[in-house]
């Protein structure tokens, strides 16, 4: 049984679809809003309503946008020839905020993962197809994480865009700036000894 009503069980749980939030961040959350943030909580409640209504996919990127209107599919930014490929929307604002990387994206919201169900249809591979055969792209900047799910959509975009005649790229992955070699994992280290570049 229940210690909560049950109006305040489903606000809990409600908040437990958030990353990271296990039963007690849920209900401390819960019970922040209800004693501190009552006008908070109705604003969260009607921003979130209208985001969930007003924001949907790009039917080119499949990022993020509003009214069918994407920032990151205009011709000028097609006209670099460059399209970077990424896991998620969050790699999308991390590349655009900290490079100055400013061709078009291509989102594929996850990776291959056969175990969990996600094929080359979830991850819209077919609708790269279709962008690839637009003859725009000279390069293919493939973004993914350095994960064995993130290597293998590495390989396999890779190889849809070779028989096109489409330079494919990777982004490098290796010791950070700063970063001591006898602190880094051998995965890492491998990685990044395996990637070197001449100077």
């Amino acid at each position: 049984m229940s210690v909560y009503s049950p109006r305040l069980n489903q606000l809990i749980e409600a908040l437990r679809c958030l990353p990271g939030v296990g039963p007690k961040s849920a209900q401390r959350m819960a019970f922040h809003l209800l004693e501190r943030e009552r006008d908070g909580a109705r604003r969260l409640s009607r921003v979130l309503a209208e985001a969930l209504d007003g924001i949907g996919r790009c039917p080119t990127c499949r990022m993020f946008c509003e009214d069918g209107a994407c920032r990151y599919c205009s011709v000028q930014r097609a006209e670099s020839g460059q399209l970077c490929v990424v896991e998620g929307p969050a790699d999308l604002v991390a590349i655009e905020h900290n490079t100055p990387y400013r061709g078009r994206y291509f989102v594929l919201m996850g990776r291959l993962s056969p175990i969990e169900g996600i094929g080359p249809d979830e991850l819209g591979l077919p609708q790269l197809a279709t962008l690839l055969d637009e003859g725009w792209v000279r390069e293919l900047i493939i973004a993914t994480n350095p994960t064995v799910e993130g290597e293998a959509t590495a390989y396999y975009i890779a190889e849809m865009a070779k028989p096109r005649g489409i330079k494919v790229t990777r982004i490098a992955h290796g010791v950070p700036m700063g970063g001591e070699l006898e602190y880094v994992d051998a995965g890492t280290l491998a990685h990044a000894l395996s990637g070197r570049t001449a100077v």
